[in-house]
């Protein structure tokens, strides 16, 4: 219940901020659909007041973040004062279906949270960009932009290009509206980031509802029934649940925000080409750009695409290229004026694409064929149906039926099909080159493609729908061929949506009790600067983020912003399976799996997992974590004294198959018999290692075990132990 609550309170929170800038802004001929501007409009003017609270040197939304609400509310008061309640209340209740939809989808979405924890917490489903999210959230919040105390102002680990510190990073770089509306709604609502990345991201889908029906109804000219019902197959999609699933706020905003723009830009075209007739619509097109510019700035230089290419086309047949001018012209003002307001980060752009050049983001996402374009998938991996052929059965049925459809709709709709043809065509060419040439180079270009794909959605997704057009020629053979179709995608997506619910519910990744733990960590006065050693990334990333206040170093590039660097911390953070015991307050245990190590202790010893190592593993009713050997798996140790050390050492883990196991050099001959092993055995227990001595500098060990590695079928890893914790006890060697 909890969960739900805070959704809709989150949800609600913008729409209020929203409702007073939508009625003013929305242009006059449709002013009475404001209501669908409402989202869209208070999250930029939320972005807005953040954008403008940082550069006006505030400590943060936490500083001013409910004084912030006057600002919507006298905005609501005008814009009352100018329409008028009643007539207010009527529009709000003329799309009552569409707020039923939006209500029920954010309903839904919210389930696996509430399922997998009992508080209020954040989950994905495998992408770490919610904890970074989080990060910068917790920066707008609590920060000034001149602060430079801890990681704020690090710069040999935050630098990126022009960007020496990590508010600024924000600010110019990274996906700046999705952490300040986190922010200014955590301050509000006294929720911490990590409390609300994934609710906030569920309550952006849900949201964008209202938009999909506009464009459906206003663009393609469907019916409000075939309307709300893409709009709340859009709500429904595996394709943007998987958006939702892995915490991507950024791709939620950029969406609702193109599909304003290309039907303004319409709009525009299609009526007198007047400046005062432009006017009308800069309101809607400054949203929009300020939401593009603010999250997916990079998204920019295509958001423009499908409109351009509709107004072109025309241009084209119609030979009317003055009036192609006029209208690119009229579309720009707008885009300078929030270019204008937003400098920093339209002069961060050519980094930013650098920074997309320079890494290879995101990992390899399968292409959806024409029956995925509709969310006809599996669900959490979006792959395509593979039994009995049925995907290129349905594959087939759809491209079918749009070929149909549109070649009906060249005699008798020309209109409103060469509309869904510019908006969905060019997208499709760009989305399938991007696979292929993911496909051929080995890299991550589809996950670029699925974003592409994704933030056009409320476009392509009624493009798609134009097969329901058949249905208008009043053969019953045809309209009860799109009554079945429509029943089988709706069928489909409901069932993607339902293997969503179910693998989130149970949830890879979760900011579970220990992490949250970690905040405990910035309250010790006498940790000044902490070396982030814990192995995964997602554990990393919050930790970086409930550790703001102090200097942080990374072992690995662990995103932007966080470079691999000397580590120079006073106190190494453990997360991982090897612990060092070190005695006289010198180790501090935090949880059962972290703890913080003095790195100035004479006995201080760093050792790290490096090969020879799966993947970590967890069982989240019990808590309990270990790492499969995958044989003789290889230790890092770095002995920063001037002297040998001499480590003792007890092995927590067990095997499928009783084995010995010992701690030996790993410039030892795989042959040399080990020195009084350690047996493993089929049950989880604890024994002892035989002493080793650890010489200064940096060396190599390997737990080695001699016996043959364990496979199933199930599984056909080669395991040699698993081990829980391994657990390190240096100490000065006598002489």
């Amino acid at each position: 219940m909890m969960h739900h609550l805070v959704a809709f309170a989150l949800l609600l929170h913008v729409l209020v901020w929203g409702a007073g800038a939508a009625m003013l802004l929305m242009p006059r001929p449709w002013r009475r659909f404001w209501p669908v501007l409402v989202m869209p409009a208070g999250l930029a003017l939320q972005s807005a007041v953040v954008w403008a609270g940082a550069y006006a040197g505030f400590s943060g939304t936490n500083s001013y973040g409910y004084a912030s609400e006057l600002i919507p509310a006298a905005l609501l008061a005008w814009a009352l004062r100018r329409h008028g309640p009643r007539a207010a209340w009527t529009d709000v209740t003329r799309i009552g279906l569409v707020w039923a939809a939006m209500a029920g989808c954010l309903v839904v979405l919210v389930l696996p949270v509430a399922i997998a924890s009992r508080g209020l917490t954040t989950i994905s489903m495998g992408s770490c960009d919610a904890a970074d999210y989080a990060a910068g959230a917790r920066v707008l919040m609590e920060f000034a932009r001149a602060d430079r105390d801890g990681f704020i102002g690090l710069v040999e680990v935050v630098q990126v290009h022009s960007v020496d510190n990590f508010f600024d990073y924000w600010l110019r770089l990274n996906h700046f509206t999705p952490a300040a509306l986190m922010a200014l709604n955590g301050t509000v609502l006294r929720c911490a980031p990590h409390e609300i990345a994934t609710l906030f991201t569920a309550v952006l889908l849900a949201g964008a509802v209202p938009v999909v029906f506009w464009t459906s109804r206003i663009l393609f000219r469907y019916s409000g029934g075939v309307s709300l019902v893409i709009a709340s197959l859009f709500g429904f999609s595996p394709v943007m649940w998987y958006a939702v699933a892995h915490v991507s706020p950024g791709q939620l905003l950029a969406a609702p925000a193109i599909a304003l723009l290309t039907w303004s830009g319409i709009a525009l075209w299609r009526g007198r080409m007047t400046w005062r007739r432009a006017g009308l619509f800069m309101g809607v097109q400054a949203v929009a750009y300020w939401l593009i510019l603010g999250s997916y700035n990079f998204i920019i230089v295509v958001g423009l695409v499908p409109v351009a290419v509709y107004a072109l086309g025309l241009a084209i047949w119609r030979r009317q290229w003055r009036r192609l001018g006029k209208w690119a012209l009229m579309m720009a003002v707008p885009l300078v004026a929030c270019a204008v307001l937003f400098a920093p980060r339209v002069a961060g752009l050519a980094e930013r694409f650098m920074l997309l050049q320079e890494y290879d983001f995101g990992w390899q996402i399968p292409v959806l064929t024409a029956e995925g374009w509709l969310g006809m998938v599996q669900g959490p991996n979006l792959e395509a149906w593979t039994f009995l052929g049925v995907r290129w059965v349905l594959s087939a049925i759809v491209v079918g039926l749009l070929v149909w459809a549109y070649i009906r709709a060249a005699q008798q709709r020309r209109r409103a099909a060469w509309v869904a043809l510019a908006v969905s065509v060019p997208i499709l060419f760009g989305y399938l080159y991007l696979q292929a040439r993911g496909a051929r180079l080995g890299t991550n270009a589809s996950y670029d493609a699925y974003k592409l794909f994704s933030v056009f959605y409320p476009l392509l997704l009624p493009a798609f729908c134009w097969w329901v057009t058949l249905r208008r020629s009043g053969r019953l053979h045809e309209w009860l061929l799109v009554a079945a179709v429509a029943g089988i995608v709706t069928a489909f997506n409901l069932l993607g949506c339902g293997m969503f619910i179910w693998k989130l519910s149970r949830p890879p990744l979760i900011v579970d009790g220990e992490l949250r733990q970690l905040r405990q960590i910035e309250a010790m006065p006498d940790v000044k600067s902490v070396n982030l050693l814990v192995p995964d990334m997602w554990s990393r990333l919050w930790a970086h983020s409930f550790l703001l206040r102090k200097e942080q170093y990374f072992l690995t590039h662990t995103y932007e912003g966080r470079l691999n660097t000397e580590l120079r911390g006073e106190w190494d953070l453990e997360g991982g399976r090897i612990a060092v015991m070190l005695p006289d307050g010198a180790r501090r245990q935090i949880t059962p799996r972290f703890a913080l190590v003095d790195t100035r202790h004479a006995a201080f010893v760093r050792a790290l997992e490096v090969d020879g190592w799966h993947q970590e593993e967890s069982e989240p009713e019990s808590g309990a974590r270990w790492r499969w050997t995958t044989g003789s798996a290889t230790i890092a140790v770095e002995n920063p004294q001037a002297y040998p050390l001499e480590v003792g050492g007890t092995l927590d883990g067990w095997s499928p198959l009783p084995r010995t196991v010992a701690l030996t050099g790993g410039d030892a001959a795989p042959g040399v018999k080990l020195i009084a092993p350690l047996a493993v055995r089929q049950e989880r227990a604890n024994g002892s290692l035989a002493p080793v001595v650890f010489p200064p500098g940096k060396s190599k060990w390997e737990l080695r075990t001699p016996e043959p590695l364990y496979q199933t079928p199930d599984d056909p890893r080669p395991l040699g132990i698993a081990v829980f914790r391994l657990t390190l006890e240096p100490q000065l060697v006598k002489p």
